[in-house]
């Protein structure tokens, strides 16, 4: 029997980090793989609870915000001056220009920082699929106002869907169809006046999760105008299987 598919939340927090809560970033584990998805701001420190930088055997970024992506420049100080040897480049999924904007900030002088010492860059897109490990990835783009994705991780005998950021949109419930667990954001308490969805409220969440046929729902990315306690009970109004809060360094085993 295979390794189990694994979850383990190292922040959830938005837009900035709260007090014990990083903001977005998880470690996924199974099929000999590991996995950080998302690297908000604080969950490097987080990360190195539970593995190292070179033992992770990719990072799959959803977009360019820095609550989901700020912890890439530190990582690229441990990486290459914190006595770690990296058997290659770590593995590195995100959105385009990626690389460019981690070296316009990292770079100090006339010649440009060396990122692709520490990562081995993959630019996304819509539909592109990987393999690491025993771990199978689909990307799929989704609303958010910016390139932005989602990802199915599948393993021999799970399925996880991680939304990043976005509004309700064809591409996620398409992606998280009939998967195990669906990672879903709930960061608006409302959905503003004439603006365009790029983020989930809970109850949008709770039906994304049901078009989807989901198994399980995890609401992450809870706006600080809501509490984990409203979010899941709202979410719950419109999803009749079981609802989670990704609290800080909790660690769900997937079905």
């Amino acid at each position: 029997m295979s390794d189990p598919l694994r979850l383990t939340v190292l922040g959830s927090a938005t837009p900035y980090p709260e007090v014990g809560n990083p903001c977005s970033g998880y470690l996924v584990e199974g099929g000999g793989a590991r996995i950080w998805l998302d690297a908000g701001t604080g969950t490097l420190g987080e990360l190195r609870r539970y593995t190292r930088l070179d033992e992770l055997d990719a990072i799959w970024i959803s977009h360019l915000h820095a609550d989901h992506s700020a912890d890439l420049l530190t990582a690229y100080y441990g990486a290459r001056h914190a006595g770690l040897t990296l058997p290659a480049p770590i593995p590195l999924f995100g959105p385009p220009g990626i690389a460019d904007r981690l070296a316009h900030f990292l770079t100090n002088s006339a010649v440009r920082s060396p990122i692709e010492s520490a990562f081995a860059v993959t630019e996304l897109h819509d539909g592109h699929t990987a393999e690491v490990g025993g771990l199978h990835l689909t990307t799929r783009a989704v609303s958010h106002g910016m390139p932005a994705f989602a990802v199915r991780i599948r393993s021999d005998t799970a399925s996880l869907v991680y939304s990043g950021d976005t509004g309700p949109c064809a591409n996620l419930t398409a992606l998280a169809g009939g998967c195990g667990t669906l990672l879903c954001e709930a960061d608006w308490p409302e959905v503003p006046a004439g603006e365009d969805p790029v983020h989930h409220t809970p109850e949008q969440a709770g039906e994304t999760a049901a078009a989807a046929g989901a198994g399980r729902l995890i609401v992450t990315h809870v706006g600080p105008f809501l509490t984990p306690e409203d979010a899941v009970s709202r979410a719950s109004a419109r999803f009749a299987g079981p609802v989670d809060y990704a609290a800080p360094r909790r660690v769900f085993t997937l079905p």
